[in-house]
């Protein structure tokens, strides 16, 4: 029931403590409104609910309630109701837009003051959509969709919200490639020669272009970090003196093993392994060189379906 004023000694009936009693309770009968409405003083104390499928305004002016009245609003209809500051005040530590099913207390602090309670706080029904979503903020709630399988949820200040789905730093997929040769390759004596890679055992991650350029391993894009190298130059016989393999970086020398011998005869051959660990930026490349002192041209043998046979890996270790 609306605000009273009783006198002393005045005799409720039994329907107005019960109508007390509900009101109380934040129960009773509604005032039901099917378009905006503007607040009347014998509103205090009682429910005024919306019902509209339009959007709609409860105004709230000064003068009308006093400090410690309160006013609890529904809103039962589709379109959104939103309690609206006429010429009072109104305070919210939610929202003031009441979706359908929602609902909160207007309390008055003074005349011309009043703090709206919603019930749901967000004033809106949950942002998320979708399995997987999760609960994200920047200014008010809001929703953070889910991510490709196998990524995880990262902190970056960039984003709105503070967080993305991104792939896990090192990658939980292998990168890398590994190159062999079909043909031999002849070798100038005391010459570096950069040696060509015309087959790819694999390439994952876009590292090696058999038509351009077919000597290089290059960092591509999003995958700067550490590398496992491993190599093999095997060789032919032939000459005494020294037989080195040579990683380069950039098309200059940065470390080479390197092997001393005192002439091989026959048919055979000799390896020279290279392993290291190096760190690679975006658009850099790496190459094997080769460089011998036997005194006469010497061949690098290709893959001829020996173990021992000439190759070039790289593989991404983790940034």
């Amino acid at each position: 029931m609306a605000k009273q004023t009783f006198t002393t000694g005045q005799v409720l009936t039994a329907a107005q403590m019960t109508s007390l009693q509900q009101t109380a309770m934040l129960g009773g009968d509604a005032s039901v409104k099917v378009a905006s409405y503007t607040l009347v003083a014998a509103d205090a104390g009682t429910t005024v609910a919306m019902n509209s499928a339009s959007t709609t305004t409860i105004t709230v002016n000064t003068g009308l309630f006093s400090a410690g009245d309160t006013v609890f609003i529904q809103n039962r209809g589709a379109g959104v109701c939103t309690v609206t500051a006429g010429t009072a005040t109104v305070a919210c530590a939610g929202s003031l837009a009441l979706p359908q099913n929602d609902a909160g207390i207007l309390y008055f602090t003074s005349a011309s003051a009043a703090t709206f309670y919603d019930f749901i706080q967000v004033g809106a029904a949950s942002p998320l959509t979708t399995k997987g979503d999760l609960y994200g903020f920047s200014t008010s709630d809001a929703r953070i969709p889910i991510g490709t399988n196998g990524h995880v949820l990262t902190a970056d200040s960039t984003e709105s919200l503070g967080l993305k789905w991104a792939a896990a730093a090192g990658g939980s997929s292998f990168s890398g490639a590994r190159l062999t040769k079909s043909v031999g390759q002849t070798l100038t004596n005391n010459t570096d020669t950069m040696i060509t890679w015309d087959v790819e055992t694999f390439d994952v991650g876009g590292y090696h272009d058999n038509v351009t350029n077919n000597t290089r391993i290059t960092i591509p894009a999003g995958k700067a970090g550490y590398y496992q190298v491993s190599a093999i130059l095997s060789y032919a016989a032939g000459g005494t003196g020294q037989r080195i393999i040579q990683l380069a970086k950039n098309g200059a020398t940065f470390s080479y093993n390197l092997i001393v011998e005192n002439g091989l005869g026959g048919g055979g051959y000799q390896t020279v392994t290279f392993a290291d660990i190096v760190y690679g930026a975006v658009g850099d490349y790496f190459e094997i060189a080769g460089l011998h002192s036997q005194g006469i041209n010497l061949n690098i043998i290709g893959n001829n379906g020996d173990p021992g046979a000439s190759f070039f890996a790289m593989s991404f270790i983790g940034a």
